[in-house]
């Protein structure tokens, strides 16, 4: 019922952020990208301060990993083209060929925005293994909020994150009892903080100072928690 909550929120945002944004002068439009970079920029600080309860090493050792392993996969070029296909099947506007932001850009900054961070395992676990949505409609809330700026700024493709989000949140609640032993301590704390330093990659392209390809670094999510308990077995 969370996850539900959740996609509802954000499909909600997006068409109150489209409504709201094709009437905003283009001035005022950057002002409402900024000032959601320049938050997303300290969210994404207060999650990567999340290794002070671990050690940076496994954060630093996963995003270097991580962004290796994506490269070499293309992970970034591979949700372009996802995102593309998106866009020719719903928009041929003029608006997206003319420079503005894609259809596969909303998508993934979205997706990626709503998809990393502690509520999205946490939420999901509450919900899943104690039926407890509260953690998951707060969340939503603040996604709620975050699709109408996105949608206000880069359009309806802020939708599809709606889909990421459904996946994402929907695997966590429905396997929370494979993952419960697994993700927690000093895993989720790595983790945590690996997602945190991928927001403030988000915040950069936000705020249009860097692009440095966060979705290459997406296995860091993965490898932060797994080189904790490399480590702890190795302890053991």
């Amino acid at each position: 019922m969370g996850t539900f909550i959740n996609v509802a929120a954000v499909l909600v945002g997006t068409a109150v952020g489209v409504l709201v944004g094709g009437r905003l002068p283009a001035g005022l439009q950057q002002r409402v990208l900024a000032g959601l970079g320049l938050v997303t920029a300290v969210i994404g600080v207060d999650l990567a301060l999340a290794w002070r309860d671990t050690s940076p090493l496994y954060v630093l050792g996963a995003i270097l990993l991580g962004g290796l392993v994506g490269e070499a996969i293309g992970i970034e070029a591979r949700l372009q083209r996802l995102g593309d296909r998106l866009q020719e099947r719903v928009s041929s506007s003029r608006r997206a060929r003319s420079g503005h932001a894609t259809v596969s850009e909303a998508f993934f900054t979205a997706s990626l925005l709503f998809c990393v961070g502690p509520l999205t395992v946490v939420g999901s676990f509450e919900d899943g293994l104690r039926g407890n949505v509260e953690p998951l409609a707060t969340k939503s809330l603040l996604d709620g909020f975050a699709s109408i700026a996105l949608a206000s700024t880069l359009g309806p493709g802020v939708a599809f994150a709606a889909v990421t989000v459904l996946v994402v949140q929907g695997a966590l609640t429905l396997g929370a009892g494979l993952f419960e032993g697994l993700l927690r301590g000093e895993a989720l704390d790595a983790m945590t903080s690996a997602g945190g330093v991928l927001i403030i990659g988000i915040s950069l392209k936000l705020l249009d100072l860097k692009d440095v390809k966060v979705g290459n670094f997406l296995p860091a999510l993965a490898l932060a928690p797994l080189l904790v308990g490399l480590v702890g077995a190795f302890r053991g």
